[in-house]
């Protein structure tokens, strides 16, 4: 049995669609953890209802973002995971953790990279005007979306579409991708 940690931000729909996808197909894959630094993200209400534990590592709680990142790093060595699964988490990790856990911790980009890297990469493609935009998992490393690229799929800008439509079929996108590269990293072709 793989064990993956799942680090989330926001409203956890990445990480739901993760669970879910395991327990549907049977992989075997196990979620030992949540972990958000988000004491409202709608991540905590998701894992609870899908019955995986979670801690929340409330960013301010802590005196400073070293102190933070040290709890984080001791938490994660303690859990040991065989990956490490960014979904949403807006956090930049700090070198030490990268480091640890190198070739073991996976991101979601909701662009091609390297374009549009950091925030709001949809909303910035949509107004570049792209015909073209796409998914991208990768490899996290010391910088920002700047990790080898695992896997990416490109999805059509539809003429007269709107940001919200984009949104939706990007996240959908991200949904029925991430579980099966996460089972692919972890499993093989299995």
């Amino acid at each position: 049995m793989k064990r993956i940690v799942i680090l989330a931000s926001g409203n956890g729909s990445n990480f739901e669609a993760i669970v879910r996808a395991i327990n549907k197909n049977g992989w075997p894959l196990r979620v030992e953890a949540l972990i958000t630094d988000n004491p409202k993200a709608g991540a905590v209400r998701r894992a609870k209802r899908l019955r995986v534990p979670f801690e929340i590592f409330d960013y301010k709680i802590f005196p400073d973002k070293l102190s933070f990142n040290k709890a984080l790093h001791e938490r994660l060595t303690e859990l040991n995971p065989d990956l490490i699964v960014l979904a949403g988490y807006m956090r930049i990790l700090p070198p030490f953790i990268v480091e640890r856990f190198r070739g073991k911790i996976v991101n979601i980009h909701p662009a091609l990279l390297p374009a549009f890297p950091g925030l709001d990469a949809i909303g910035r493609a949509y107004r570049a005007g792209c015909k073209v935009t796409g998914i991208t998992i990768h490899f996290v490393d010391e910088g920002i979306d700047s990790g080898p690229i695992i896997e990416q799929v490109a999805l059509r800008i539809r003429d007269g579409e709107t940001l919200e439509s984009l949104e939706k079929r990007i996240h959908r996108l991200e949904h029925n991708t991430y579980p099966f590269v996460i089972k692919k990293l972890l499993l093989g072709d299995k």
